[in-house]
């Protein structure tokens, strides 16, 4: 038995799996680029801004930030717009250059795609976030449907989230795979029933990996890949 929390060499039977439920950011795309946007890049900006010190900006940044940690306003660019005062899209498309694919994420989606698997973004990030990165990286027609969390008005943190998914897209949680970096994330679709759950140990290219306890552990998408 594969230990829970570890890294995992799975053998999924991909013949009993129609559905691919699939996170954006730390599962696709390479965190790396949020993590340099939020943490170094802004505060740099509302420094100058506000003529207070990087530093200073950063430990105001930072908790107004953990303030809104896992609440669907963590993820709206509106709302940290009005925060901030900032231009917020402006500022991701000056360091929109560090938007990256995640290695093997594109072989995964073209495989899936050629095996008619139903294929599905599901993710927390703000719709004018999703474009530019849709954008940056040409994975939107990969997708049968791209649904971002703002269309419910509730993060996938919360049950409602699935709930309305399954009204949207017809899901059958028994004939599903859902993959995403986040644990509050993983352990909401667990509590939903998602047959197959699988947590990316490796979100930011920059960070070491980390298992995610609890859940199957793959690090990328190679050893993942529908036959």
């Amino acid at each position: 038995m594969e230990q829970l929390g570890a890294e995992s060499n799975l053998n999924l039977d991909w013949s009993l799996i129609d559905t691919i439920l699939l996170d954006l950011d730390g599962t696709l795309l390479d965190l790396n680029f949020d993590l340099e946007f939020w943490l170094e890049y802004i505060p740099k900006v509302y420094s100058k801004k506000n003529n207070i010190s990087v530093e200073d900006a950063k430990k105001i940044v930072i908790s107004m930030i953990h303030s809104q940690e896992g609440k669907l306003t963590w993820y709206c660019l509106d709302y940290w717009e009005e925060q901030l005062s900032l231009d917020i899209m402006k500022l991701k498309c000056d360091i929109s250059h560090l938007i990256q694919v995640h290695n093997h994420a594109l072989n995964f989606l073209q495989v899936a795609k050629k095996s008619n698997k139903r294929i599905y973004l599901v993710t927390n990030a703000h719709r004018k976030g999703i474009n530019l990165k849709m954008k940056k990286s040409g994975l939107q027609d990969y997708f049968d449907d791209i649904v971002s969390s703002h269309d419910y008005g509730v993060p996938k943190q919360e049950q409602k989230f699935w709930e309305e998914l399954t009204k949207q897209i017809g899901l059958d949680k028994e004939r599903a795979i859902f993959f995403d970096d986040s644990l509050d994330v993983l352990e909401s679709a667990s509590k939903f029933n998602i047959k197959n759950i699988i947590a990316i140990s490796k979100p930011s290219s920059k960070i070491p990996k980390k298992n995610v306890p609890g859940f199957m552990n793959v690090e990328n998408f190679l050893g993942v890949t529908p036959k």
